[in-house]
């Protein structure tokens, strides 16, 4: 296999990402005498991420078309609280209440979507304008009080899955990547082989306390069929070719006003999904939920190896973005630490993984 072969399919920057995570954990393992790295903690930890990660596989799709959504956190709250009304105001069913939050998500993304495409207003100014909209019709809709819907409905948020079940989902994941493994030469299986190992010692985790979390399994078959949408189809490789050179994506004859409308649109059902899912976990919907997620989701894409110029950026990397920032948060907030000192950490790794792609992308052109 050639060098170049080996340059595409070993994720190098994902390694380091993993390498840094290992030292984050281990700081944090030493710094709380262990607790950090008990089952329940990591149970908890991986809830947290849930929602940002929702958000940061759709999020990587926007960027890679060369685009941003700076709506996504509010348009979520806004999702969630509607979702909560339906349930709890409306006295629809439970059906009722998870679909027509994302059938509305798809509809306020699309809006999104063709003002950017058609009217050529920039994206950055029409999801200001949207979250600016979004927040205000949160404290309209909900009046300033929490809305809290019944157990049911909590299932999405708080719930595990069966033990039995996370060992037989964990199997199969790891069969296919050692499926995987077995089809590369060289170093290149050895990726495959860690992903393997690091699935059955999830599982052994999670099983270990109280199970996978339900929000955890949403994010993984999200981010497995957003894989698959991104690398496997000619919707993927088009959000790609236009964010990485819209002109001669234009002059291939690839529709771009159509991808970025349907990107906006993917953008806004993930903003509902995330949504259902938040208001689940916490188990009431307020005014201010989703305030600031749009930064988190935009940091863990980012952080994860999403170029902001565009046509770069894998959907794994930024559920391990997520699940840096999320640690972060969690261990600073073991150790007790001043709050404040936590968004500084993470505008400090985000200022640096931008640097980072910057400067390799200068190394590329030379």
């Amino acid at each position: 296999m050639s060098e170049a072969k080996l340059r595409v399919r070993i994720p190098w920057r994902a390694l380091s990402m993993v390498g840094s995570l290992i030292a984050i954990w281990i700081a944090f393992s030493i710094t709380t005498d262990g607790t950090f790295v008990t089952p329940r903690n990591l149970t908890l930890l991986a809830r947290q991420m849930s929602v940002t990660s929702i958000l940061a596989v759709g999020m990587v799709m926007v960027i890679v078309a060369g685009q941003i959504d700076l709506s996504v956190g509010a348009l979520a709250g806004l999702l969630g609280a509607s979702s909560a009304m339906i349930y709890v105001s409306l006295g629809w069913p439970l059906p009722a209440a998870f679909i027509l939050p994302l059938l509305l998500g798809a509809v306020l993304g699309f809006v999104q979507g063709t003002l950017v495409a058609r009217l050529r207003i920039p994206p950055f100014i029409v999801t200001l304008g949207g979250m600016l909209i979004f927040q205000g019709c949160i404290l309209g809709l909900t009046g300033g009080v929490s809305i809290s819907p019944a157990r049911p409905y909590l299932f999405v948020g708080q719930a595990y899955v069966p033990h039995t079940l996370g060992w037989a989902g964990a199997g199969v994941l790891c069969v296919g990547l050692l499926y995987k493994a077995a089809r590369a030469t060289g170093t290149a299986r050895y990726p495959w082989i860690g992903l393997a190992v690091f699935s059955l010692a999830f599982a052994a985790l999670m099983n270990s306390y109280e199970g996978v979390p339900f929000p955890v399994l949403v994010v993984l078959v999200l981010a497995t069929v957003f894989t698959v949408l991104a690398k496997h189809t000619r919707f993927g490789r088009h959000l790609y070719a236009i964010g990485g050179n819209r002109e001669a994506s234009f002059y291939s004859g690839i529709s771009i006003d159509r991808h970025l409308i349907a990107v906006f649109t993917l953008m806004g059902v993930m903003a509902g999904i995330a949504g259902v899912v938040l208001t689940a976990r916490v188990g009431s919907a307020t005014s201010d939920a989703g305030r600031m997620m749009e930064l988190d989701a935009i940091a863990a894409a980012v952080i994860g190896g999403t170029s902001l110029l565009g046509g770069q950026g894998t959907i794994w990397g930024a559920l391990l973005g997520a699940l840096v920032m999320a640690s972060l948060d969690n261990g600073m907030s073991l150790m007790n630490t001043e709050s404040f000192w936590q968004p500084i950490i993470k505008g400090i790794i985000l200022i640096l993984a931008v640097g980072i792609d910057m400067a390799s992308r200068k190394t590329r052109g030379h």
